[in-house]
């Protein structure tokens, strides 16, 4: 009996101290984090799972699972990395309090505009440039079985849906891929001044995304930096269907892909 009792503890104990080493790990260096949403577009597809690298900007008590955030007394952030416009970053939403991804725009005290669908950064224009259409077929996609947006909007369940994409170049020189859907309201916006410690998000699906033009709760707003829970460089691996272990439904060209 008390051989059996020793090897329950010792099971009990490899159990629990397992779990802390798998916290400790999600805590302080990478979480994992599933793509639910259309909003960034081709380059993030509904689906995609991917770690987010939390050293990459420092910790801070949102660093820490919901859980056992009373366990994370931090004040403001540590080991404070600065993000890099461009940077394809998870955040928690101030308000709603749900993770996030979108593409960093405006750093503090940057002015961000869009006209006519074209943005503009300290009165400098991000050039756009023709790439051709992303093209997907109109079905419900992902757990919560959306259908997609499309410019060519007659599309009927099957059928073709495609949408305008276009290389973006910020005026630092940094590229990365946008669609484009139809003229929107938040196509032409006033000028946006980025507070101190705080960020400008867009999504890269930019007719179908609440972000940093939308002010919250329904869009994002500013971003505090203590809700920027880190960067997210790479798609470990991708499904097309409900779950990710529905294995037949894998985009096998998506794995550990760059995320540009």
């Amino acid at each position: 009996m008390s051989k059996a009792k020793d090897s329950i503890t010792e099971t009990v104990k490899t159990v629990v101290y397992a779990l802390l080493i798998a916290g400790l790990f999600r805590t302080l260096f990478f979480q994992p984090f599933f793509i639910p949403s259309s909003s960034m577009k081709s380059t993030l597809l509904i689906g995609d799972f991917l770690f987010v690298n939390k050293m990459s900007y420092g910790f801070s008590e949102y660093s820490c699972p919901k859980l056992v955030r009373f366990l994370c007394p931090i004040s403001g952030r540590i080991l404070d990395k600065a993000p890099k416009r461009g940077d394809v970053v998870v955040f928690e939403h101030p308000t709603q309090h749900r993770a996030f991804v979108k593409r960093l725009i405006g750093l503090p005290g940057d002015k961000i505009q869009m006209k006519d669908g074209v943005l503009f950064i300290n009165g400098e224009e991000a050039k756009q440039t023709p790439d051709g259409v992303f093209s997907e077929i109109f079905e419900a996609q992902g757990a919560a079985g959306n259908t997609p947006r499309c410019s060519n909007r007659a599309v009927g369940l099957g059928g073709e849906c495609v949408k305008e994409r276009f290389i973006e170049t910020f005026p630092n020189g940094k590229s990365h891929k946008i669609l484009n859907i139809a003229n929107t309201s938040v196509d032409n916006t006033p000028v946006y001044t980025v507070p101190e410690a705080q960020y400008f998000f867009m999504g890269d699906n930019r007719d179908n995304s609440a972000d940093s033009r939308i002010a919250q709760p329904s869009g994002v707003g500013f971003v505090p930096e203590k809700f920027l829970l880190g960067r997210v460089d790479r798609v470990m691996f991708s499904a097309a269907g409900k779950s990710l272990l529905f294995f037949w439904t894998w985009r096998m060209d998506r794995f550990y892909e760059d995320i540009v």
